[in-house]
């Protein structure tokens, strides 16, 4: 059972080309495993200068700790692996502290950067952000700065073991940590893992792969000349190495797509050049199947038909990127972001003893023998959830689920109102949760804008206030703003006081039929189809009219100009997932799977325009009556109770906080849809502009809440619309972005696409 719902959470969520999940870390980057730290790369650090900050922020940590110096002999204090920007400064803090450091590295100090073609040139961003530590960064030509990294670990006499890479980290009793390498074995107090997630070049697992001509890496493509060389790979790193390679050799480049889809575009530019001279031949849709001695062999699709080549060469680079450490990491104990621990029937045995307490607890079983039993089945309950906080605290990721869902079914399952809980609440628990004689849909409100405003502001800190960024600031003062005003203040208390007052006139005060409707003012900004009942339930005219004016007027108009901004600056529901949900934005679904599961949000809008429609008609067209009925319960009971409330707040700590807004809600569909039609007329003022300083580091798109895979846009300078996409324009992929890369602006006119055609001949068939 566990390794089936294990599966199917990962067949359902963890599409294919998802970016790599990151380990569970604490504010200091402290893993799971205490004593263990992550830092550089593989913590979120994407390029050098922050990977430095990093390095330094550790390393001032452990120099705090009491126990920072192991005082045992033949024990380091810290032992860091790798020698990377990250690792390297940390090291240099703790040596300047005192204590004992010893570095190891796999291949080279600052393998990645060495990687670099000749001359690449370094840059030294965020350049608002000064660089700490001590390693000398600005911008330079990769040698400068390698040639100034060595000079600086010489000056310091900083243990530095090169080409002898950590193989296992166990714990060692009091005295931290067995460290092993191909070498021998080490001890430390703690560690420092600075790998990086770059280390293990991808094969392509096929015979030959292993022979001496066959390369992974390309160091410096003017050793040279002369050759017949095979690149395979269809990134910038093999198109880069196919033109460099190109200046005194014979390049055949080989992808299995069709066309190069993340090239930036300067390269894609160079690279059509060096094609169209007869520089550099691409075989398109091929598939190395073999290495020979001196030629090798591919299969290339034409249509429906497979054709074998041979293709000579002297020399092959395998450039299709690298493998995630996620097997290494989990070796060592470590917990990643995604991993689903603990036992899934475990928390479903908790799960149901707690319901069932509940039950017992409020003595509406109809069972003879529980009668007066109430108290032990309050007791079995408490016992239940903390058992599962507790099994959560030890590390299980489904015994929090269990948590979550218990909370989030109790709150909404009581919020039907009295008669109308789910079990095990029916007839009593809506009663047992309104006090001081307000009902509990009042401390439902109360809770929402409550947990919306405390975890809000903490978003606004978090976005807005440390990075000075004032989009972040002002979007999250007008989430609560609206929040407070138009979904709690005004349904709540203003719209009563409105009319006892005759703010709204006399007429409309002393109408009953209005005077009764407070409940529709949650449609004031909340809009049809979002608030399902705007146009039926016998409203007062003034809702109706209101109601396809924001629908149909209001909302259409504000797509034209800021696309789908209404979930992120606007709406209560998208103001529950930028706050709350904020601290999880990064466990969004990401990848093709996830993206085509936001086609259910279009069954959901058909749903309810169904509806609407049946209930508006159904008195002058009897036979709608009892359809209409039934699809007003089932909607009721479908989206309104399990699709905007039950699911979704159970998987924010899970999914991210944009479970309802991405796959269900009609509304933010039919603002997709105004947003898709003006991109399409070439007349939205809401687009993603990416210039050409992306460095493909991901953060834009690990930070998207609605999964959107950001870094492809950003690689291709390909704008980002609502026709392409399902952007709420939040900002936060501006935000993160380390290198200024994105920014709003609007859609530009269509310009033509670019094929890279395929240089022909001089190919041998068998």
């Amino acid at each position: 059972m566990n390794l089936g719902l294990r599966g199917w959470w990962k067949q359902l969520w963890d599409s294919s080309d998802a970016p790599a999940p990151r380990p569970v870390l604490d504010r200091h980057f402290e893993s799971n495993v205490k004593g263990l730290y992550v830092i550089g790369d593989l913590a979120g650090a994407p390029v050098v200068k922050l990977a430095m900050e990093q390095g330094d922020q550790v390393a001032a940590h452990i120099v705090s700790q009491p126990d920072a110096r192991a005082r045992t002999p033949g024990v380091y204090d810290v032992i860091v692996a790798g020698a990377g920007a990250a690792g390297l400064n940390a090291a240099l803090t703790l040596h300047n502290a005192g204590l004992r450091v010893l570095v190891l590295e796999k291949n080279e100090v600052a393998s990645t950067i060495e990687d670099f073609p000749e001359g690449k040139w370094v840059y030294a961003e965020p350049a608002e952000r000064p660089a700490r530590g001590k390693l000398w960064l600005e911008g330079a030509r990769k040698e400068d700065l390698l040639a100034r990294w060595h000079e600086i670990i010489r000056e310091n006499r900083l243990d530095v073991r090169v080409r002898e890479g950590v193989t296992a980290i166990e714990r060692g009793g009091v005295q931290g940590f067995r460290v092993r390498t191909p070498r021998g074995e080490y001890r430390a107090r703690r560690v420092i893992l600075a790998t990086g997630q770059r280390g293990n070049p991808r094969r392509l697992g096929v015979p030959g792969e292993d022979r001496s001509n066959v390369h992974h890496r390309l160091y410096s493509p003017r050793e040279y000349r002369g050759e017949e060389i095979l690149v395979v790979g269809g990134g910038n790193s093999a198109a880069e190495a196919a033109l460099a390679l190109a200046e005194h050799n014979r390049v055949t480049l080989s992808y299995r797509g069709a066309a190069f889809h993340r090239l930036l575009p300067e390269l894609a530019r160079k690279l059509e050049q060096a094609v169209s001279e007869g520089r550099i031949r691409v075989l398109y849709r091929s598939r190395v199947r073999e290495f020979g001695a001196v030629s090798c062999r591919l299969e290339v699709e034409h249509g429906d038909r497979v054709e074998t080549l041979e293709v000579p060469y002297d020399r092959a680079f395998v450039l299709i990127g690298a493998e995630p450490p996620a097997r290494f990491l989990r070796s060592l104990g470590l917990r990643l972001e995604t991993d689903w621990t603990g036992s899934p029937a475990l928390t479903l045995a908790l799960v149901a003893v707690t319901f069932l307490g509940l039950w017992i607890l409020g003595s509406r079983t109809g069972i003879p023998m529980l009668a007066g039993l109430g108290w032990l089945g309050g007791a079995a309950a408490l016992a239940a959830v903390a058992a599962l906080v507790r099994s959560g605290l030890r590390g299980s990721r489904f015994s929090w689920l269990g948590v979550s869902f218990v909370v989030a079914y109790t709150v909404y399952g009581v919020k039907l109102g009295e008669g109308h809980e789910l079990w095990p609440f029916r007839d009593w628990g809506y009663r047992a949760l309104s006090f001081l004689d307000r009902p509990w849909a009042f401390w439902y409100t109360v809770l929402y804008t409550a947990v919306m405003t405390v975890f809000g502001l903490q978003a606004m800190k978090r976005w807005g206030l440390d990075r000075k960024d004032k989009f972040q600031t002002w979007r999250y003062v007008s989430l609560l703003a609206f929040q407070w005003t138009f979904f709690f203040l005004i349904p709540e208390f203003l719209f009563r006081w409105a009319v006892e007052y005759e703010w709204v006139g006399a007429r409309l005060a002393n109408d009953p039929k209005f005077a009764g409707e407070a409940w529709r003012a949650y449609g004031l900004v909340y809009a049809w189809p979002l608030f399902f009942y705007t146009f039926f339930g016998a409203p007062h005219q003034i809702w109706v009219v209101w109601g396809v004016l924001l629908s149909f007027v209001v909302l259409p108009v504000l797509a034209l100009f800021h696309g789908k901004r209404y979930c992120s600056w606007i709406c209560g529901c998208g103001g529950l997932a930028e706050t709350l949900g904020d601290r999880w934005r990064h466990l969004a679904p990401k990848g093709r799977t996830s993206i085509r599961l936001e086609a259910m949000n279009k069954a959901v809008l058909w749903a309810a325009a169904a509806i609407t429609l049946a209930m508006v008609l159904r008195d002058s067209i009897g036979w709608l009556r009892a359809p209409a009925e039934f699809g007003v319960s089932a909607y009721r009971w479908i989206a309104d109770l399990w699709l905007v409330g039950i699911l979704p707040v159970t998987l924010y700590p899970f999914f991210g906080g944009r479970i309802w807004c991405r796959y269900w809600c009609p509304l933010a569909k039919l603002i997709e849809y105004w947003s898709a039609l003006y991109t399409r007329l070439r007349i939205s003022r809401f687009a993603i502009q990416a210039n050409e300083k992306c460095i493909a580091c991901g953060e834009c798109t690990r930070y998207c809440q609605v999964g959107i895979d950001v870094m492809r846009f950003a690689l291709k300078q390909e704008e980002l619309n609502n026709l392409n996409s399902s952007c709420i324009g939040c900002g936060i992929c501006v935000t993160v972005c380390p290198m200024g890369v994105l920014s709003f602006g609007s859609v530009k006119p269509a310009t033509p696409l670019v094929q890279i055609a395929p240089a022909g001949a001089g190919v041998s068939t068998r």
